[in-house]
């Protein structure tokens, strides 16, 4: 009778243990640690700053030209304009684009008929770089 009364009682424990137990579960509380507080941000952001070595340079990059730099940029602009149209109308001449292809040093210039219109393609065979431009109908 004691070993069942002793049973009894270990099946006792095991039953109420069984019934009341639960799942242990982890909630991180700290956003470093998968925290899901919303307003840890700046806690997070003051932590990034804290160990950010990146100093940025104090030259100004956007400072305006001066007049001088501005002339002689305008300047070299219109000489090389004027050059660029000079040696088309020596390629192309008088008349408008007719279709062909032509080329500049390093630049193929195509004109070809397009749907809407007449279409130019340029390639710079130094860089691979490629320009579309349609040339609408009137």
């Amino acid at each position: 009778m004691k070993i069942s009364k002793n049973i009894l009682v270990m099946l006792f424990f095991l039953v109420t243990n069984a019934i009341f137990s639960q799942a242990i579960v982890y909630k991180p509380i700290s956003i470093f640690f998968g925290g899901t507080d919303a307003f840890a941000y700046q806690q997070v952001l003051a932590s990034a700053n804290a160990q950010n070595d990146f100093q940025e340079s104090s030259n100004n990059q956007f400072e305006q030209p001066s007049e001088i730099d501005n002339f002689t940029e305008n300047l070299n602009r219109q000489l090389l304009n004027s050059l660029s149209q000079s040696l088309f109308q020596e390629q192309i001449g008088t008349e408008d684009l007719s279709v062909g292809t032509y080329v500049f040093g390093s630049l193929v210039v195509e004109v070809a008929p397009g749907v809407g219109g007449l279409s130019v393609s340029i390639l710079n065979t130094s860089t691979g770089e490629q320009t579309y431009i349609t040339i609408p109908n009137n």
